[in-house]
């Protein structure tokens, strides 16, 4: 009871001090407002565009997925063992899911032997393991690995893999059009009787299916590139000479007699590709200075030509853009540099950028990337916060692509007492009270 009584006096004594204080007035807190917006660049390209002999072309960077050059890009074209891009992801996906093993054995099937093309280092029976077979796709793009991997992950049957590929393309986002009949990229023809019998049409990718396709790949599985980079390698350890890279470009090359002329800095990958039907292909990709390019040439007349048009390409990417680091992680964004928060000891709690921000812009541009920042849903506000917890967004917009980070606490919160939320409460209802007489 004399606990009870002495609370009573100490809320009777503040209401009452609150209540003769009529000249005293708090502003409420003004709302965080955004940055003001900047001007967005849209248009992608340079004065200097490259003019390509190819059938069509596509030029992204890596890290932020920004498109910087694309030409004929949704036309759906056969891309030949490009298509093996698809394979080798979903290859690496098992390993990663613990379905397949570097060291598991693969076995030769009788259509894998067969098979024509590139390759034909397999014979029917024999067993290698996966990692072999994965070189031999990555390396030589050996059909018959491709279809014996396919097989192994397709419960016997290369259709089935298929399938499987067609719904992975859907949930990486390639387009309505991008389709696949084999592990190979072969056509039906050349399939001849192993051709699928419920799968029907040819394989078939757009230019920038196949940079997207290459993106995930390079994204979800980096691993990749140490293969397609190797620029020679046995199969076996008894094999007399060993599998060359068919593509030329590879920086390993730069001191090969033969490729040196293509050899290209930076260049790692990716896939090449060649049918009578879809001409020379070549999805490359290279790094320079922080920045990832990925480009796609499709229906080029000649193998080198492919080649000669994949450094038009690259060297337009690297020549006129490059990295901007827009915000870095840890850092305050000037619109919201506290958030609003219920039933804490403070009322606000500072946030900082959880990780930072990097745009690909044109050298020398004054362009301004656009920040926005806002914070999360006040029933998500309330205390006790923990640093690091997420309490906002923030957005940047350049060149027509949005990249978003989250804005996270500062700082630890904990949650107020019930005497002090008591008070707070007096004290904003006696602030609105006047401020809204003085309105009135």
């Amino acid at each position: 009871m004399l606990f009870q009584r002495k609370r009573n006096r100490i809320v009777l004594t503040a209401i009452l001090t609150l209540s003769l204080s009529v000249s005293f007035v708090i502003k409420p807190q003004s709302g965080l407002a955004a940055d003001a917006p900047a001007q967005a660049q849209t248009q992608v390209s340079a004065t200097n565009e490259p003019k390509l002999e190819a059938k069509s072309a596509f030029l992204m960077e890596a890290n932020t997925g920004q498109v910087l050059y694309a030409f004929n890009e949704n036309e759906a074209l056969p891309p030949a063992s490009m298509a093996k891009m698809m394979t080798e992801y979903l290859v690496l996906e098992a390993i990663k899911n613990k379905r397949l093993g570097w060291d598991d054995m693969v076995d030769t099937s009788q259509y894998a032997a067969d098979v024509i093309g590139s390759g034909g280092l397999l014979a029917k029976g024999e067993k290698l393991t996966v990692e072999q077979m994965f070189s031999a796709m990555s390396i030589y793009s050996a059909n018959d690995a491709s279809v014996a991997l396919a097989e192994r992950l397709g419960g016997g049957s290369e259709e089935a893999f298929a399938k499987m590929m067609n719904d992975e393309a859907k949930k990486l986002g390639l387009s309505d059009q991008a389709h696949f009949i084999s592990a190979t990229g072969l056509t039906r023809a050349d399939l001849g009787k192993y051709a699928p019998k419920e799968i029907e049409g040819e394989t078939l990718l757009t230019a920038k299916d196949a940079a997207l396709l290459a993106y995930n790949l390079i994204k979800d599985h980096k691993e990749i590139l140490e293969y397609t980079k190797t620029p020679s390698k046995k199969l076996r350890e008894k094999d007399k000479t060993p599998m060359i890279n068919w593509n030329w470009m590879i920086e390993g090359n730069s001191s090969n007699i033969n490729f040196k002329k293509y050899a290209y800095p930076g260049l790692d990958g990716l896939k090449t590709g060649h049918t009578n039907e879809a001409g020379y292909c070549f999805t490359a990709t290279a790094e320079r200075n922080g920045m990832r390019l990925i480009s796609v040439v499709m229906g080029t007349a000649t193998e080198p030509k492919r080649f000669e048009e994949t450094k038009k390409i690259l060297d337009y990417g690297f020549n006129n853009f490059e990295m901007k680091q827009v915000l870095t992680a840890k850092s305050e964004i000037d619109s919201l540099k506290a958030v609003n928060i219920k039933k804490g000891v403070s009322t606000q709690v500072p946030v900082v950028t959880q990780t930072g921000i990097t745009v690909v812009a044109k050298k020398g541009s004054q362009d301004q990337p656009q920040i926005t920042a806002a914070p999360l849903d006040a029933s998500k506000l309330i205390a006790p916060i923990a640093k690091g917890q997420t309490l906002g967004t923030v957005k940047v917009t350049y060149m027509g692509k949005e990249q978003t980070t989250n804005l996270i606490a500062a700082e630890d919160v904990e949650k107020g007492s019930w005497i002090r939320l008591f008070f707070r409460a007096i004290k904003d209802f006696f602030v609105d009270t006047i401020s809204g007489a003085k309105k009135g």
